[in-house]
């Protein structure tokens, strides 16, 4: 199953935020062993790296960061995407990017805790939660 992350899915990882920390990883895990193809957002990189090392600082957030390329594909954002998303009725730009390059990559789902800001995904939003069981 090809899955798009959404960028708080591997914060709730990185930093371990409880209770959404032990579901996300559990999907990582999945990730790992090629159960799942995860795909992350290029944008989410960035944001990632940026809130990490305030956090844990930079050096650490680099290190993240290299695991996190070494383990998921790249969604790319580029013009198309960037477009794309201006045009799929999402309130939130953002997660529009999200969607536009889940699209791109051509995932079945996108896993987000933001799922009442993706009501217009034509493609399966789900929590971590949720897509643990899917993957029952």
């Amino acid at each position: 199953m090809r899955v798009l992350f959404d960028t708080n899915i591997f914060l709730d990882v990185l930093m371990d935020r409880v209770p959404f920390s032990d579901p996300a990883a559990e999907l990582f895990s999945k990730v790992e062993d090629g159960t799942i193809a995860g795909y992350v957002c290029s944008t989410s990189i960035t944001t990632i790296f940026y809130l990490a090392s305030k956090i844990i600082g930079a050096a650490r957030a680099q290190v993240e960061v290299k695991k996190l390329l070494n383990l998921f594909e790249v969604a790319p954002v580029n013009r198309a995407v960037l477009e794309f998303a201006l045009t799929a009725g999402f309130a939130d730009f953002e997660d529009a990017v999200i969607y536009a390059a889940a699209c791109q990559v051509d995932v079945e789902a996108i896993v987000t805790r933001n799922q009442k800001d993706s009501k217009k995904s034509k493609i399966s939003v789900y929590s971590s939660a949720e897509m643990v069981n899917i993957m029952l």
